[in-house]
């Protein structure tokens, strides 16, 4: 099955109280995404910021026995699982910049809602695996469009959606990446190894025009 993502993002101007010495005043950028996921798993991230990020609200009402399971330093969480129309842990945030496996039992296209993240931003990768994706709702080369700086032996795992399975491992090597920057679509998660010590800290500075 195609996965199609639709981004549309409108600039909301809202104008706060006014002092008695000038107005004060903030733009937010919002917008939604429109992504379609085969049956089976998908490894997902979230693109857009909403008020409190949680599977309950990401995901309202998918396919009954949806699971999400998210990776962390110990690693899998246990599973939450949606089930008679609740999930089993609603709480359950999916920040952007986070990645997670999402299990359908059926395909199912999800609409995100939220804001688009700007200015200075951070994704801190440790030393090891991480689950991640990008912070912005953005799609193109890990490296020269979404602005993530690699070390040596550091390795991209992506999966296939649709053929289920993980397309082999790319590796930055002696400068490049073996088989070619890694081409990140809009709300697809993957598995990041930084083989440094140190945190890689995948920093950028995104702006809306």
């Amino acid at each position: 099955m195609r996965t199609k993502t639709l981004l549309l993002t409108a600039a909301l101007s809202v104008a706060a109280a006014a002092s008695s010495m000038a107005d004060v005043f903030s733009v937010n950028v919002v917008g939604y995404v429109n992504k379609v996921y085969p049956s089976g798993f998908s490894i997902i991230n979230n693109p857009l910021s909403n008020s409190n990020n949680t599977v309950a609200v990401l995901f309202p009402n998918p396919p009954g026995f949806t699971q999400i399971y998210k990776f962390g330093p110990t690693g899998y969480s246990p599973v939450n699982t949606f089930l008679f129309g609740n999930w089993t842990d609603p709480s359950q945030t999916l920040s952007p910049g986070e990645g997670a496996f999402l299990n359908l039992p059926s395909p199912y296209t999800n609409t995100y809602v939220g804001e688009v993240l700007t200015g200075s931003l951070t994704n801190t990768l440790p030393p090891g695996f991480s689950l991640v994706g990008s912070k912005v709702p953005q799609a193109g080369g890990l490296q020269g469009t979404l602005g993530l700086t690699p070390g040596s032996f550091d390795q991209v795992y992506q999966y296939d959606a649709v053929g289920q399975a993980y397309a082999p491992a790319n590796t930055f090597l002696f400068g490049s990446w073996a088989n070619g920057d890694p081409q990140i679509s809009v709300a697809e998660g993957f598995f990041y190894l930084n083989q440094q010590t140190t945190n890689n800290n995948w920093a950028r500075t995104f702006n809306v025009q």
